[in-house]
This record gives C-alpha cells, structure tokens and sequence, in this order.
C-alpha cells in the first residue's frame, strides 16, 4: 500500500513540475523583455482568453512594457470582452478603460479583416486569443485574414503562441473545398486539426492561402508537449467564447457542433451544459444512451439526462457526454453516431424532418467544409463508413502539416 501511494504522490508531483514549465508565449514575451516588439508601434487582437497563467491580459502586460508603444485594440467575433453572442456583429468603438481605439474584425459591412485605415501608422499587429483546435470556430479564420492585410500593408504579425486545448496529435474529421469558404471554414485544414495558433499561421503563410503573405514572427511557448491537452498544462482557462466556458469545452463543441446546424436535437444550449447534451421532447433517454454506449467508441460514455432549457417549458431527455478518457474518444465521429442512434432507435431522420421545414443546410456544410457528408448522411451511409472516409485525408494532412510544427 504505501509503494502504490507513494508512486501516485511521485506522478502528481512530476505532473506538477511538468505543468509548471508551460510558458505561454506572451510570457515568453515579457521573459524575453519584449525584444521581438522593441522599438515598434503596435495593435494587439485580443480578447479575455488572451491572459498569462497569472491572468494578467496582454492588453495590460504591453500598455507599460519598456519599448512598446501600443496604440490600437482589435476584437474578433464575440468582442473585446467577450460578451457578444455568437454571429452579432460589432461596431468600432473607443475603449472606455485605455482609451485606445478598438476595431471590430466582426463588423458592419461585414468589416471581417482591417483596413489600411485601421492599420495606418502601426509597424505590427500582435496575436493573442485562444482557440478551440477547430476549424469552424471563427478566430483563426480572423488570424489569417488579419494576416493577409499586414502582408498587403507592410506589417509585421506577430503571434504570441497558445496550445491547442485539445492537444498537438488529434486530427480529425473531413477536409475542406474552397466551394464551402466562409467565417467558419477558410483553410485547408480538417475540421479538428492539430496545431497551435503560431504553428497554423505558418502553414497559413507557408502554403500561400492568404493573397499576400506577411512577414510573421510567432513568439513559442516552452515546455508544452503535443501530447498535452489543457489540463495537463496547468493553465487556468477564460471562457474564449459564451458558449465555450470550461477547459473541456472545446471536447464538446466538436463532439455535438455539426449537429447543432441541423437541428432537431437541443446540444445543451441555452442551458448550463453547452455542446454536453443530445436530446428532445420525444427522445426515451434509457436506450437511447443504451444504443450509443454499444457502439463502444473510446474514452466516452453516454449517460441519462433530463432538463428543461432556461429559456423553454419543453423538458428535454436523452444524453449526457462524458469523456472518460478525452485523449482517446473520437469527438468528431459522435456527431454522426448520434443521428444514426437516433434513426435507429427513435425513427426520426433529422434531415428529413428539417427539409420538410424548410430549413437550409447551408451552415451544416459550411462547417464540415464539404456537402458529401451530407449527401453521405441523407443516403443512408453508416457513420462508421463516413469516419474511415476520412482517414486518408487526415494521414495526408499530418504530413504535410509535418515542416510547420513548433514542438
């Protein structure tokens, strides 16, 4: 008994020191006395994730470092603060606690890059927010896109590197067709794909897919391994986005987000556990969780829900996620489990119900990047035949991703 206890107090304690080494790459910044930004004029794109593990915002480490003048603030989707729920768009406005001037890169127009107003006497523009490791979130959409203006007007970019909080392995899901480009699907990149923030904009610059590529400087992280997810970083985490509150919040986001566009089934939304939850008026939670927890897929296990949205009478019943072993579980391929058990068990074709309601599937394909697993879905075609389909491309990726990884 005391050689097991004794080995469990040596793996939390070298799990600790190894948390403990994860610098961020604006801590690395400030380590480095801000030598990458001495002497230039700068804006910073930011938002509350962009925080040190003290969480000081960067917006606060830069206002005072030796060297740097910053004179301007960008916000991408949600806002500066954060506050602003999903596809709202944001006008400019004047930053009541700096008083810098704050562009939205989510704005009328739609203003979805800056402008060489926006840019006017800036030598760089400083990257600091986290992402989620998907492609259909919308702030490494922004990233690329502020990227080709620098590259247009002159500037440097300057990307202070993050994790990706579902880790440096995982890579999933089916690849991208320039035919579905949008906010939530802008380049060559599986839906779950892989890579830091820094790391991605290289193979953003590298592979020419912005017009004119910019002159990039991506500030690493130290100590972060890829076989680290969030908790193994010792990080704390800031909500990136309303709907993404926890660190195991981007688990969920893709494990349900397609589902989410079709309709149908309530994810959690609008209710204390977004992205956690599959269900519906009609749906008898027992064998349904039954059904999905047969499949046997790695690391996840299905349980019994019942709720009531905060914003709705309906009681909701079905699933609730749990990721037992989040390294292991297939998040994207839940997706497609999910509308096959309801088929299977509830005799509700979701996509048909929704054609027959006029609905568009427009964001559903925007976000898969492709309309064939649609039409894959809507034929008939096993979820377990749609995931080996995309093997091929995800090994494709892996290599070719190979020359820009960092760590």
């Amino acid at each position: 008994m005391r050689v097991c206890f004794g080995a469990v107090v040596l793996w939390l304690v070298l799990s600790s020191r190894l948390a403990a080494q994860v610098q961020l790459g604006n801590e690395v910044l400030a380590t480095n006395r801000f030598k990458e930004l001495a002497g230039k004029k700068v804006g910073l794109l930011t938002n509350p994730s962009g925080v040190n593990r003290r969480l000081e915002a960067t917006i606060d480490i830069l206002r005072p470092a030796p060297g740097v003048r910053l004179l301007a603030l960008f916000g991408a989707e949600h806002g500066l603060y954060g506050e602003v729920p999903a596809g709202e768009e944001i006008r400019d406005f004047t930053d009541a606690r700096t008083g810098l001037p704050v562009y939205s890169l989510y704005g009328p127009g739609p203003t979805r890059k800056p402008t060489m107003a926006m840019l006017k006497g800036l030598d760089a523009l400083v990257y600091d927010i986290q992402d989620t490791g998907c492609r259909a979130y919308t702030y490494i959409t922004t990233m690329g896109m502020a990227m080709e203006a620098c590259g247009a007007a002159g500037l440097e970019f300057v990307v202070l590197d993050r994790p990706n909080p579902l880790g440096g392995q995982r890579v999933e899901g089916p690849l991208w067709s320039p035919r579905f480009r949008s906010m939530v699907g802008q380049w060559d990149v599986p839906y779950v794909y892989g890579m830091t923030c820094g790391e991605l904009a290289q193979m953003i610059n590298g592979e020419r897919w912005i017009q004119t590529p910019c002159k990039l400087t991506v500030v690493p992280m130290k100590g972060w391994e890829r076989g680290m997810a969030w908790r193994d970083t010792g990080l704390p985490w800031v909500p990136t986005s309303p709907r993404v509150p926890h660190d195991q919040s981007p688990l969920f986001q893709v494990a349900t987000g397609m589902i989410g566009e079709i309709g149908g089934l309530n994810i959690g939304m609008n209710y204390s556990l977004p992205f956690q939850c599959l269900a519906a008026p009609w749906l008898d939670p027992y064998p349904f969780c039954e059904t999905l927890n047969r499949y046997g897929l790695s690391g996840v296990k299905f349980q019994p829900i019942v709720y009531r949205p905060f914003t709705s009478t309906n009681r909701m019943a079905g699933a609730q996620i749990h990721f037992t072993d989040p390294h292991r579980a297939p998040l994207t391929a839940i997706n497609f489990y999910t509308l096959e058990a309801v088929k299977k068990l509830a005799r509700r074709d979701l996509f048909a119900e929704a054609v027959r309601a006029g609905h568009s599937f427009t964001m559903f394909d925007k976000v898969n990047g492709t309309d064939t697993t649609r039409k894959d879905l809507q034929n008939g075609r096993s979820a377990a035949s749609i995931v080996k389909s995309w093997k091929a491309g995800e090994e494709a990726f892996r290599q070719k991703r190979q020359k820009y990884l960092l760590y």
